[in-house]
């Protein structure tokens, strides 16, 4: 890798961090109390620092998102850090997740939105991508 190329590199992995830049293959975004809960569970739970998001069909009208904490990246999961934490989805979920956004509010807990309008600046998001 070329010098140019690391700065750029590092600009873009810096940016990505901040939610200022969204990639083309972006899969789902978090707002910030959303990563913050989740960085707290982490912190509460140690031994599981894998934040893992799944989604289901419940009938031909409802889905199901389940999040769990777990041990290790699974091999077929698409993985990205944020902050420091490693949020894991199924390859077999990505598609599904695009578009999605997760938030946390107190006292109602996670919420899946999806967003028909990806470049919210409102709702504050950081990218999965």
């Amino acid at each position: 890798m070329q010098k140019g190329e690391r700065l750029n590199a590092k600009f873009k992995s810096f940016a990505w961090r901040m939610g200022r830049i969204e990639s083309e293959i972006s899969i789902m975004r978090l707002t910030r109390s959303a990563l913050e809960r989740l960085t707290v569970l982490v912190l509460e739970h140690p031994e599981d620092p894998i934040v893992r998001v799944q989604v289901k069909d419940l009938d031909e009208q409802r889905l199901s998102f389940n999040i769990t904490l777990e041990d290790r990246v699974q091999p077929d999961d698409e993985a990205q850090v944020v902050d420091g934490l490693t949020v894991a989805i199924p390859a077999a979920n990505a598609a599904r997740m695009k578009g999605i956004i997760m938030d946390f509010q107190d006292p109602d807990g996670f919420k899946f939105h999806h967003s028909d309008q990806p470049h919210d600046l409102r709702l504050d998001l950081i990218n999965l991508n």
